[in-house]
């Protein structure tokens, strides 16, 4: 099939030229998705013993460590506390947060830290602006579009009274990574995808999306440093079990464990919560979360697909084993999620276009 010019996007999508059956496929996935996000409607947050948001609980919990170290606690000792103030479980070891992010928050004079947050919210959305008008996107309208659906997978990250999250720093890290990832320039994307995992340990997912795709790419030097970066994180988790292992005990409590299989509904109604989209009604918000995720593997770049990639391993792993007082895992994904609409008019365009055609190649024969 012959592909038409890109309405919105430098180049044609990922989806332009394909057969008409291979279209038919991607839009009934597409559809399937769309219908999986609308599970968010009969999500129950009473369903599950002992599971519901705590997201006042948790404010306070990081605020109280890093305001008893800065009182000159040392961290493993005052989490134990505060754990126990607030009749948190204490095991397994990942209960406790790594020391990273309290350990800076602590030795910055107090005014900084929500300035340090808004500033690498800022950035992030700065470079990533620049990423698209670079090699996305080419006209003013889907720019000024683009900027706007940054905005608003953002708007939860400049939040200043949410700076003890650990999400809300180690969630624009990973964007960051991603935008500053280029073919054979990776370093520093490793390095800061490193440190979100090192504030957040669940952005390792991350990391092994990024080490997975430089593998099937045939990048073996790219590949291993993702997966170094792996090994240190291990590293720094293994020391982390140790040192939390000498301020708890077999009668402290335990975490009832990661078998929430709630579905795709947690994934989208978390998203929805986070970001700009809880202005609208969930039954309008969850499937715009679909329809954007497919949007970004839509854009037929190295990055586009990364981006992609990150998305649906964070939507599987809260799908399956997500709490309903886990919605946090979510923001990984939220600050890029909603740029992937952007996408969409040339996507659906290629898409149809490709499912519709009904041209026939006739042969003739002719006999003398």
């Amino acid at each position: 099939m012959r592909t038409q010019p890109p309405l919105w996007m430098r180049r044609p999508s990922r989806f332009a030229g394909l057969s008409r059956s291979h279209a038919r496929w991607m839009l009934a996935l597409m559809t399937l998705l769309v219908l999986a996000s609308w599970q968010a409607l009969w999500l129950d947050y009473g369903a599950a013993a002992g599971e519901g948001p705590r997201g006042a609980g948790d404010l306070a919990l990081y605020d109280g460590i890093v305001a008893a170290m800065r009182g000159g606690g040392t961290y493993y000792e005052v989490a134990a506390d505060q754990l126990r103030v607030l009749d948190y479980p204490l095991r397994p070891f990942l209960t406790f947060r790594l020391p990273t992010l309290a350990v800076v928050q602590t030795a910055l004079p107090p005014l900084m830290v929500p300035i340090l947050m808004l500033a690498l919210a800022l950035l992030t959305g700065f470079v990533w602006l620049a990423r698209l008008m670079g090699d996305a996107l080419a006209r003013p309208v889907p720019l000024v579009a683009a900027a706007t659906l940054l905005a608003a997978g953002l708007v939860a990250f400049v939040q200043w009274p949410l700076w003890p999250f650990h999400e809300f720093w180690a969630a624009p890290l990973v964007a960051l990574s991603l935008a500053v990832r280029r073919p054979g320039l990776w370093v520093s994307a490793a390095a800061i995808g490193l440190s979100a995992a090192l504030i957040r340990e669940t952005a390792a997912l991350y990391l092994v999306v990024m080490a997975a795709i430089a593998w099937i790419e045939g990048d073996r030097p790219e590949a291993t440093g993702w997966i170094a970066a792996l090994g240190v994180l291990g590293v720094a988790l293994a020391c982390h079990a140790w040192a939390a292992s000498h301020v708890t005990g077999p009668l402290d409590a335990q975490s009832p464990g990661w078998t929430g299989l709630h579905g795709p509904g947690l994934f989208a109604r978390a998203v929805v919560q986070s970001s700009a989209l809880t202005i609208l009604p969930l039954v309008i918000g969850a499937p715009l979360v679909a329809l954007a995720a497919f949007g970004w593997a839509g854009w037929a770049d190295p990055t586009g697909t990364r981006v992609a990639a990150t998305i649906a391993a964070y939507a599987v792993a809260m799908s399956l084993f997500g709490r309903l007082d886990a919605a946090d895992w979510a923001l990984m994904a939220t600050p890029l999620l909603l740029v992937g609409l952007v996408f969409l008019p040339d996507v659906l365009r290629d898409l149809f276009a490709a499912a519709m055609d009904t041209r026939r190649v006739r042969v003739q024969r002719i006999t003398r």
